[in-house]
């Protein structure tokens, strides 16, 4: 039977770079790597807020990233 196998997490931080000539948003990412596997909503959330204080930007949005391998 096929598992999944965790390999590593990336949270993501959008911010605002402004609009294009359609109006359209533009979405400027910060990516930080390492992210533990176990980590519940409420600690990414505060983490990635702490951090993304260091932009001038808005925030626009947060995610997070989970890549995974399929072994037999």
């Amino acid at each position: 039977m096929a598992t999944l196998e965790f390999r590593g997490a990336i949270g993501k931080v959008f911010f605002d770079g402004g609009l294009t000539e359609d109006g359209k948003l533009i979405r400027k990412a910060k990516s930080y790597r390492n992210i533990a596997q176990g980590v519940n909503a409420a600690n990414l959330y505060n983490a990635l807020s702490q951090l993304a204080q260091f932009s001038e930007r808005a925030v626009v949005g947060m995610e997070k990233v989970e890549t995974s391998e399929v072994v037999n």
